[in-house]
């Protein structure tokens, strides 16, 4: 009987070292606790993990709560956010885990964690938890302290430390103050601003073209908007004209244009193309007229051709190698 007593101790023993957890129990609760390592080095941490088992509706507080120590040897480092899973009938299950540590080498029997509902009070099965020393063999060759130079002066020694510890911000604002005197003495000093887009200002001519070609694009005249097209190709030529020749046809009349342009020996042969152009545009923006499909398209042919017949035309002018070559031809 009595070695029967020696193994079941030795049993119990080896199980408790090992973490098994056991589970107690009380009006339908369980509570079980087991460690993630019977052996924790000395300073390090383990978790201990508790598994309660109770009713829906069943309210209660552990132990681990009220306190930041199990026992004289392990404290309480850190407590996890309790998990909870339904089992279905009525019934749930709170997986808690607590962050332990120990800082004392040894075995340690860890008491039981409680749990109170208000009526009851459960019992987890207690653990063993073995604390293993840090080992110092590294320290044992201690060396003395080096001697101490005197140091020579330099004269770098003199700046203070808020400038040599700054330098490069000093240095880049130099460099960022370089920068804006040379911009202000290139651009800004001049009246040019090297951020602003510069416009690209077309010759008359191409100016013109691209106007009437973006305006037959828009189909005005085609969608019934016969006193917007007639607008627009008039503004197109008046503005041509304008820049062209020089004459303020911007702020003249129809006639005031005819008259002014039957003068102009460039423009005298195509001045009945533009004097059909703008009577009917006149027609139509102040008596309300719509024309015919074919009036429009041809009103737009002779816009075209107004501007093609007055295009500038280059002089080539002859090299004065070629005149001297003509002079001594016989």
């Amino acid at each position: 009987m009595k070695r029967f007593n020696n193994i079941f101790a030795a049993i119990l023993l080896a199980a408790l070292l090992a973490g098994v957890s056991l589970p107690v129990g009380a009006a339908g609760i369980t509570l079980r606790a087991k460690l993630d390592s019977a052996t924790l080095l000395m300073g390090n941490t383990t978790a201990l993990h508790l598994e309660l088992v109770q009713d829906e509706g069943v309210n209660g507080a552990f132990s681990v709560d009220r306190t930041d120590t199990l026992n004289s040897f392990v404290e309480i480092a850190a407590r996890i956010t309790p998990d909870t899973v339904s089992l279905g009938n009525n019934r749930r299950q709170i997986n808690r885990d607590i962050i332990i540590q120990s800082f004392d080498s040894g075995v340690y029997v860890l008491p039981p964690i409680l749990y109170f509902t208000g009526r009851d009070t459960i019992e987890s099965n207690p653990l063993t938890l073995k604390v293993i020393p840090v080992k110092v063999d590294s320290l044992k060759d201690i060396h003395d302290f080096k001697p101490v130079h005197e140091i020579p002066f330099r004269l770098f020694d003199l700046i203070p430390s808020w400038i040599t510890d700054y330098w490069w911000i000093y240095l880049l604002m130099m460099i960022l103050v370089a920068a804006g005197a040379y911009a202000y003495l290139r651009w800004f000093r001049k009246g040019e601003n090297p951020f602003k887009h510069k416009e690209v200002i077309l010759p008359p001519y191409d100016e013109a073209m691209k106007r009437l070609q973006e305006l037959k694009a828009q189909n005005l005249w085609q969608n019934g908007q016969e006193k917007e097209y007639y607008t627009s190709l008039t503004d197109i030529l008046r503005n041509y004209i304008d820049r062209r020749f020089g004459i303020n046809a911007v702020e003249m009349t129809s006639t005031q244009i005819i008259d002014t342009l039957r003068k102009n020996e460039e423009t005298r042969a195509v001045n009945e193309q533009l004097k059909e152009i703008l009577s009917i545009a006149d027609f139509v923006k102040f008596a309300n007229m719509r024309p015919l499909a074919d009036d429009n398209e041809t009103s737009f042919q002779r816009a075209v051709r107004f501007v093609e017949d007055t295009k500038p035309v280059e002089v080539i002018e002859p090299d004065e190698d070629d005149n001297q070559e003509e002079e001594v031809k016989p």
